[in-house]
């Protein structure tokens, strides 16, 4: 399948998106958040809950990129907790029936302080690799390059080797390669659904796995954006240049989903080339071809977020 195939104007296009998880799919939809998952007996249990986020409630938060950088966070939160949902379905046995580290400390709190814990800890690698390694190694050839925009562009383009290099990495492991393959199951569920036909596995199986409003796209704009927001200051010296690319990641987050917002409803060449990046890095690594049982999965999913007025869920 090639990229320039993917239709980019469907019949309704949707603001429903959704999460490969561990042997499942998670679903957002306008009202509710529906969790699928394949259950080891086969059976498939499906969660759901309302949408009740902060900026569900706040109109503030709904604005031009502001919305971004708090929708990042937030579907960073919703997307642990449906992966820990999801694992706990394939939790081995362990007889030994002791409190958690986190049972003990936390108590009642403790699903909560898990959450919390493996965000912090992702973030620290994200800092760690994406930010302060890419910095460093620009820094070693600063007396041999002595412009500011060259320096952030090498700074930028090392950060996007490092990605490139992580996410087809993990693609080559098994248990990955299955979440990826409930990826795809989820892009072409939602082109099905975009395309106004039935939900059904042989509907599904004739749409692509890529999709130009995946949120592997977003996190290749937000290399992109990055590199122009931060070729403004300059190259100072390396704690400050660190605290600016520390406290401008929001910016670069809300700057990136609108970019992606513009993108995901025209049909423009610009659009296309814009997108083509973040689909080549589907294609590549991130998305693979589901079977039957992982269509099912995600048709679930995608039934248990949709509404009545179709209007709601509009892009």
């Amino acid at each position: 399948m090639k990229i320039k195939d993917i239709k980019r104007i469907p019949k309704h296009m949707t603001t429903i998106g959704g999460q490969a998880l561990i042997e499942g799919v998670m679903m957002r939809g306008p009202r509710d958040i529906a969790i699928a998952v394949r259950k080891p007996d086969n059976e498939i249990e499906v969660k759901k809950e309302k949408v009740d986020t902060v900026s569900s409630r706040n109109k503030f938060l709904k604005l031009p990129f502001i919305r971004g950088m708090v929708g990042l966070v937030e579907s960073m939160v919703i997307g642990t907790r449906a992966l820990m949902y999801s694992a706990e379905f394939y939790e081995e046995d362990i007889e030994d029936e002791s409190e958690s580290f986190f049972e003990k400390i936390f108590k009642d709190k403790s699903e909560t302080a898990e959450i919390v814990f493996s965000l912090l800890f992702s973030l620290l690698i994200t800092i760690v690799v994406f930010m302060a390694g890419p910095m460093f190694l620009t820094g070693l050839i600063k007396k041999t390059v002595k412009n500011p925009i060259a320096l952030n562009l090498i700074e930028g383009f090392i950060r996007i080797v490092f990605f490139l290099i992580y996410v087809i990495a993990i693609s080559k492991m098994e248990d990955v390669e299955r979440v990826f393959e409930y990826h795809g199951a989820e892009h072409k569920t939602i082109h099905c659904y975009e395309n106004e036909e039935e939900l059904t596995v042989e509907n599904v199986k004739k749409y692509p796995i890529l999709h130009p409003r995946c949120g592997t796209s977003f996190l290749f704009m937000v290399m992109i954006v990055s590199v122009l927001v931060l070729s403004l200051f300059g190259w100072p010296d390396p704690l400050k240049r660190f605290l600016i690319r520390l406290l401008m990641l929001p910016v670069i987050a809300g700057i990136s989903y609108e970019i992606n917002k513009l993108i995901g409803r025209s049909n423009g060449t610009l659009a296309y080339i814009l997108s083509y990046p973040g689909l080549m890095l589907q294609k590549i690594a991130t998305v693979k071809e589901p079977d039957g049982e992982q269509i099912e999965v995600a048709i679930e999913a995608l039934k248990g977020v949709l509404v009545e007025d179709k209007e709601e869920d509009l892009w």
